[in-house]
């Protein structure tokens, strides 16, 4: 393998700009080409994020010779198409989250890159961030004790204009798959799979989910409390809750975090754990570990698991199940 990984972005919105911008940081990456179906925005944007070629289709980029390994960043309805496209053209691929529309979708992505033999990861960039390493940690030390609840909020008033795959139903829009997403997916790290799942949705005018209440139930009785909005400005926090300790993570708990607290004892026994955070919007920890993966000739992450994404993919499908929340492409065969 060359010097540096080689980089293409498929898709140039906003999160493809960020992904963009937090390569810099990568030593060993480079971004080389990007792909739109509009040769305008691709040439837009790399005037803003210089590579070498700027492709008017998804195909093109996916058959260019010089890159190593494609971000998928368009709308999470796309991801299954476009991931199996980089695929099929035996391209590594990062696929930012939601990976798919449902379970279904995603084992046919992960069937493919193992036919294929390449590399598929879920960019799920929460679970490279150090202060979730931390959190993880903590709780496997056992400076919580018993985990017995999880109280995960995630919410926010779009603002104008209005993105419009955030509520079309043929983009796999709703909050649940845009931003619910986190809130399951930290409630699974801390808690794992639960073992009822109660959920109720206020439905937009387009039919997918604008706010949604999850509760998730296990049998040792800990229970998890997750709620997400597009309806309202929330505290987007996590509390963790043991028998002898406690861990709140405030302010974007998804986001690199510059403080942990840690409530070791009583409710007033806070300690404030520091962090180091780098230049950045921290898309750089995924990318360098899907570099050390390449490096390593691996064809799954041993972080961000296949299974790891299907458990993920299998409770959204639940919690939609319950909710009421449908697409046309649960339909298909």
């Amino acid at each position: 393998m060359a010097d540096k990984i080689r980089w293409g972005i498929l898709g140039c919105g906003r999160i493809a700009r960020k992904f963009a911008a937090d390569l810099q940081y990568v030593k060993d990456a480079e971004l080389v080409a990007v792909g739109s179906r509009n040769q305008q925005t691709a040439d837009e944007f790399i005037k803003e994020f210089p590579a070498r070629k700027a492709h008017r289709s998804y195909e093109a980029l996916a058959a260019d010779g010089h890159v190593d390994v494609i971000y998928v960043a368009s709308p999470h309805g796309l991801h299954h198409e476009h991931a199996l496209l980089c695929l099929q053209h035996k391209k590594a691929v990062l696929c930012e989250k939601a990976f798919a529309i449902n379970l279904q979708q995603a084992k046919e992505m992960i069937a493919t890159a193992r036919e294929q033999n390449v590399f598929l990861m879920e960019a799920l960039w929460t679970k490279f961030l150090p202060h979730y390493e931390l959190t993880l940690q903590m709780i496997k030390e056992g400076r919580l004790g018993k985990i017995k609840s999880a109280l995960i909020n995630f919410g926010f008033i779009p603002p104008s204009p209005v993105p419009k795959r955030l509520f079309d139903p043929a983009l796999g829009g709703g909050a649940l798959l845009d931003i619910g997403i986190y809130n399951v997916f930290m409630a699974l790290s801390v808690l794992g799979k639960p073992d009822i799942i109660e959920a109720t949705m206020t439905p937009a005018t387009t039919g997918v989910d604008e706010q949604c209440s999850v509760i998730f139930k296990y049998n040792d009785g800990a229970i998890a409390q997750l709620f997400f909005t597009f309806s309202s400005n929330l505290a987007t926090e996590a509390d963790i809750n043991g028998d002898s300790g406690r861990i709140r993570l405030a302010t974007r708990f998804y986001e690199p975090a510059t403080t942990i607290e840690f409530y070791p004892g009583r409710v007033d026994s806070k300690v404030i754990i520091p962090f180091h955070k780098e230049p950045g919007f921290g898309y750089q920890f995924e990318a360098r570990h899907v570099g050390e993966c390449l490096r390593k000739g691996l064809t799954e992450s041993p972080v961000m698991t296949h299974n790891d994404t299907l458990l993920l993919m299998e409770t959204l499908d639940c919690i939609r199940a319950v909710a009421g929340i449908r697409y046309d492409v649960d339909e298909e065969k």
